[in-house]
């Protein structure tokens, strides 16, 4: 049996091959794999089959490739370096606000780059409360803990007024860092807030929210971190525009990374907060279902001068209205239509449950597990053995004219934050799981192959 896999010290000499291959081989020499090819963005995997008694081979990778760690010249970002690269990249970038972990799975799933936690969501998803400052400190952190663990994209947390005074807003910085947020939105209101879109809101004198970013730019040099401040003020709605673009000259000055002005009412006002310090990345903040600003588009945004934007209500508003029609049929002796359920195979795709088991495979103690390890296995009573194979099987096995088996693998391919689409990713770690069947069913070799991407 022989394998050409990957040398995870290998690195690219050509721009569509990888160069260097490390060889595993059995006793056996009729059994073998002509060739595997594999793209320099890993997003095939061909196997070549030249011997007869295999039937099928199935070619399995984990849905959560991880940074490699270990590597030679690999190096870790942080989820702010992450944010950051992102932030100096081309174009205007998109995040939904995800509210739990199970949200923030899908919109990385969903191939967004980066995504927020939206008060409003968390208060809605948690509480089952308005967004007027009923949810505390506490809870907010607890839930953006969940959120950063389930997911490897950079998140943003909504850090609200910061809970009190500069020394508040000092703690505040400090625990999202330690949640593992990459930027942390921190507004002017005063407590206890309200929605940005509604009314009722009051915001601190100017000298109170300077210092609010001067105390998280400490608090971030403090910790050793590079966490990103989003500086957002509520002023246009509670003051006037004036008011609002003063503050965000005010909070470019004290440091803040991102400005950001709540509740724009037209173009002509986001193009005004765009053109204070052309260079500083601008937020925008498309409230879907009626807010105060115009829904643009995100070449619209870009055009105009926006770096990000965030959906606040996407995710938790298709959500209530997806309960609530599934609630509707059940009640009325129905099951909600098959094309808004997915299937329950689906439904554990996404949350990990055959990853999980692979996993778990690793720390098995049974015999079959032993077996496995060493490179085969015995999963019927006619046990198989690749070193064991008498010369009448393989006489026979022989006679046997298959087509060749060719198996391909697209994985998610993760691509540098401030790179084109057509560059190489940067270095992931990925295990790929092979099983080769035989004609009679039975399962003839299952190993576990680990791939680097550089």
């Amino acid at each position: 049996m022989k394998l050409a896999i990957l040398n995870h010290d290998s690195i690219l000499s050509k721009p569509n091959s990888w160069s260097h291959y490390q060889s595993y081989s059995s006793s056996s020499p009729s059994t073998s794999f002509s060739n595997i090819t594999i793209s320099s963005t890993f997003q095939r995997l061909i196997f070549h089959r030249n011997n007869q008694n295999i039937k099928r081979i199935s070619c399995l990778t984990s849905n959560n490739p991880i940074q490699n760690q270990s590597t030679p010249n690999s190096s870790s970002s942080s989820p702010p370096e992450l944010l950051r690269r992102l932030l100096k990249s081309p174009g205007v970038h998109q995040g939904p606000a995800c509210f739990d972990a199970l949200s923030a799975k899908l919109v990385e799933k969903a191939g967004f780059e980066f995504c927020f936690t939206s008060g409003f969501s968390v208060s809605a998803a948690r509480l089952g409360l308005p967004d007027v400052g009923l949810i505390s400190f506490g809870e907010m952190l607890d839930q953006g803990r969940q959120i950063t663990q389930a997911v490897s994209i950079p998140v943003i947390g909504d850090g609200d007024n910061g809970y009190g005074n500069a020394m508040n807003v000092k703690r505040t910085v400090k625990e999202f860092i330690n949640a593992g947020f990459a930027g942390i939105i921190l507004e002017d209101q005063v407590s206890p807030k309200a929605c940005g879109h509604t009314h009722g809101r009051k915001v601190v004198s100017r000298e109170e929210a300077v210092m609010r970013i001067k105390a998280a730019i400490d608090a971030r040099k403090e910790s050793g971190s590079d966490i990103v401040i989003v500086a957002r003020t509520d002023s246009r709605q509670a003051i006037s525009l004036e008011e609002s673009l003063w503050r965000s000259r005010a909070f470019a000055d004290a440091g803040a990374d991102v400005l950001f002005i709540d509740a724009l009412t037209s173009k002509d006002e986001m193009k005004a907060l765009c053109e204070i310090f052309p260079l500083l990345p601008k937020m925008a903040n498309m409230l879907e279902g009626g807010g105060k600003s115009p829904i643009l588009n995100p070449i619209e945004l870009e055009e105009i001068g926006f770096k990000i934007v965030s959906y606040p209500l996407s995710l938790i508003g298709v959500s209530i209205r997806a309960m609530q029609d599934a609630l509707t049929a059940i009640k009325g002796g129905r099951l909600p239509p098959p094309a808004s359920l997915p299937s329950f195979d689906e439904i554990k795709e996404t949350l990990g449950f055959n990853a999980y088991y692979e996993e778990e495979k690793r720390y098995d103690t049974s015999t079959s597990q032993q077996d496995f390890q060493r490179g085969y296995t015995s999963s019927s009573s006619n046990t198989y053995s690749i070193q064991q194979r008498s010369p009448d099987d393989t006489e026979k096995s022989d006679q046997i004219q298959l087509d060749p088996i060719i198996e391909v693998v697209t994985p998610e391919v993760y691509y540098p934050a401030d790179g084109s689409k057509g560059s190489p990713p940067r270095t992931m770690s990925r295990t790929l799981r092979v099983k080769i069947t035989g004609r009679d069913g039975s399962e003839k070799l299952e190993i576990r192959i680990p791939l680097w991407v550089v």
